[in-house]
């Protein structure tokens, strides 16, 4: 409902009461009419009211009974049209609660997202970090087995290196051909 819709309320609400004031004064003075005509012809008997008037009494009164009818319609079209109304105002009070009801939950939802993702992340990181610390033990374990076999290999090249060269064995030759075998001369 618009702003525009709450004055016309208001003034729709202002004239239906004093419709209603005329509809009563209206009824009051039908009332005090008609208590004038019966005191009037109850007490004199031999008053007739003569044809004109008493005509233009009942016209009088035709008149004033068509604008009560013209005024009970008014009044029942405002009616109509303030019930009318209110349902709307409820239904809008209705969606209005609905909506903050709806941003309420929205609004703790995305409060509450950080620690939903963190938890997440953290649900996602747990296998990974396993991983990693079992690669990190393995990859201790396989350094620890690179040293021991690098310090076994040493400790075999030194004892090698240390007991001697083996030379190749060669075929020794005949006794004819060790002579033949000048030692360097002097020149």
């Amino acid at each position: 409902m618009s702003q525009s819709d709450t004055p016309n309320i208001q003034v729709l609400s202002t004239e239906v009461s004093q419709l209603r004031q005329e509809l009563q004064l209206r009824d009051s003075l039908v009332q005090q009419l008609s208590q004038e005509l019966f005191r009037l012809i109850k007490g004199n008997t031999s008053f007739m009211p003569q044809q004109p008037e008493l005509e233009r009494d009942l016209t009088q009164l035709q008149a004033l009974q068509e604008q009560l009818q013209a005024v009970e319609q008014q009044v029942a079209f405002y009616q109509e049209q303030i019930t009318t109304r209110d349902s709307e105002i409820y239904q809008l009070r209705q969606s209005v609660q609905e909506l903050t009801d709806r941003t309420r939950m929205l609004e703790q939802v995305v409060q509450e997202l950080p620690q939903i993702y963190r938890r997440k992340f953290e649900e996602r990181m747990t296998p990974v970090r396993e991983k990693v610390a079992m690669l990190q033990r393995e990859n201790r374990q396989l350094q620890a087995e690179l040293q021991s076999v690098s310090y076994r290999l040493a400790l075999k090249t030194r004892n090698a290196s240390h007991s001697g060269i083996d030379l190749p064995n060669f075929p020794r030759p005949a006794s004819d051909e060790e002579t033949n075998i000048s030692t360097p001369q002097n020149a």
